[in-house]
């Protein structure tokens, strides 16, 4: 987009140890009318007539597409949606991947669900990794931040109470920090802009080998409203200008964070030594799994919930049949037994995957993530010392209310899937979510 956001995230891409190969942006399609505002629930559109010049401030190739889509598909999980504007999206990465091999994408989101899960969806499909280091970040140390590592970027567009076209369109980042963080504080305005209060245009960065000049341009005012009017600039002229200098330092990404047992507990001279006392390990006979036992349900509590333990995928390589067909085996049982209780593979909420060998993990992944739809359940996963023949045991918790009334209010059931790699969730290297809550209860992914 060209905006603040992009830009800093393509910093901290390369901060994090990545190569930045291809720019790609998309504009409002010619046939539309609307040479610069296009209302679109993802795209940021003004200031596109000036995109190109961020080939040669970067030196990098630059792919663009148009929008030709718009918001169909608008719910909180997205699936591909012919006609949506996130096709476009698709169909523009497509290009950049077949021709550049590239095996990520830099997004600047920093709070909207809404774009992140279309992007993570473009990627899924793609299989290319989303790179979301700003995502959760707290908008005050962000805009903080931005400003400290020299992005030079101005305000093109706003759309917001307290913000006024005439006197803030241009304005720098570091002029309007006081501002935003005053509207803050009285009116709730996102400070980084997230809830589409302005938008910025990049004009130097410390990635840049040129930075842009803008010559002219003129204020367009979209929307006289009296108390939040909405105006942006067109920019008529710019160019590019060389830079005294352009090396970037990658300084180190800010969740590596070094320390030491001194940082932690700080040493004392006061401090009496402290006596060692010795430690017997014990060998113990792995018995703790009954494998006589076939599948076995808990029984609905009052409250929907619902254990089922037991589902157990056999596999010996001398018979005819892989890992694979072993994996769908067990969850073919799984889904039986769950039907039977008036259940679906959707309604449960944690897994519980005991596998004998992580060798395994990639075969029985490919299985496992066909299984579950975009919000998988949340997943502990380790290897375990299982006897010969047994590929992988599963327990897995369900929930789901036994009688659905008008005047009583259920709990929501609320998924974290977060895809990107950011500096705020940890990663997610499988088919799984972060975290399921229902209700008081919050129930999370196995991490180290």
């Amino acid at each position: 987009s060209g905006g603040k956001d992009s830009c800093y995230n393509m910093m901290q891409c390369v901060a994090a140890g990545h190569q930045i190969v291809a720019l790609a942006n998309l504009r409002p399609a010619e046939n539309t009318g609307q040479t610069d505002e296009l209302d679109s629930y993802m795209y940021q559109t003004v200031g596109h007539h000036a995109i190109d010049l961020y080939a040669d401030a970067l030196d990098l190739p630059l792919y663009r597409g148009f929008i030709k889509g718009t918001s169909v598909n608008t719910g909180r999980v997205y699936m591909a949606c012919q006609g949506d504007e996130v096709e476009d999206l698709y169909h523009l990465m497509k290009l950049v991947k077949d021709r550049e091999g590239v095996e990520g994408v830099s997004v600047g989101a920093i709070l909207s669900d809404y774009q992140r899960v279309r992007v993570e969806d473009v990627c899924r499909r793609l299989n290319l990794q989303p790179l979301a280091y700003l995502w959760r970040w707290n908008q005050e140390m962000l805009l903080k931040e931005i400003i400290l590592s020299n992005i030079q970027a101005i305000i093109i567009k706003v759309a917001a109470f307290g913000l006024d076209p005439d006197k803030h369109l241009g304005k720098t980042l570091d002029q309007m920090e006081p501002i935003l963080l005053e509207l803050s504080e009285k009116y709730g305005v996102h400070v980084c802009g997230e809830g589409g209060e302005y938008e910025t245009f990049t004009l130097d960065c410390p990635l840049f080998k040129k930075k842009i000049v803008v010559d002219s341009a003129k204020v367009v005012v979209h929307s006289a409203d009296a108390f939040a009017p909405v105006g942006y600039l067109h920019f008529l002229k710019s160019h590019l200008e060389n830079k005294a200098s352009s090396a970037f330092v990658v300084n180190s990404c800010s969740c590596e964070i070094s320390c030491t047992d001194d940082d932690i507990f700080p040493s004392s001279e006061e401090d009496e030594p402290q006596k060692t006392m010795p430690v017997t390990w014990k060998s113990l006979k792995p018995n703790f799994l009954d494998f006589t036992k076939m599948f076995e349900s808990s029984g609905k509590s009052l409250s929907g919930y619902q254990w089922f333990s037991g589902i157990t995928a056999y596999f010996l390589p001398s018979k005819d049949m892989n890992a694979q067909d072993a994996a769908r085996e067990a969850f073919s049982s799984l889904r039986a037994n769950m039907t039977s209780e008036g259940l679906k593979l959707k309604d449960i909420i944690l897994v519980h995957l005991y596998m004998k060998s992580m060798k395994d993990f990639s075969v029985i992944n490919s299985v496992y993530e066909t299984e579950f739809d975009l919000c998988p359940p949340a997943r502990v996963c380790v290897e375990i010392p299982l006897p010969d023949g047994v590929l992988f045991c599963i327990d897995c918790l369900a929930h789901k209310y036994s009688i659905a009334t008008d005047d009583v209010l259920h709990d929501e059931k609320l998924v974290m899937h977060v895809q990107s790699i950011s500096h705020w969730a940890p990663a997610s290297i499988g088919p799984y979510s972060q975290s399921v809550k229902v209700g008081n209860f919050c129930y999370f992914m196995g991490t180290v």
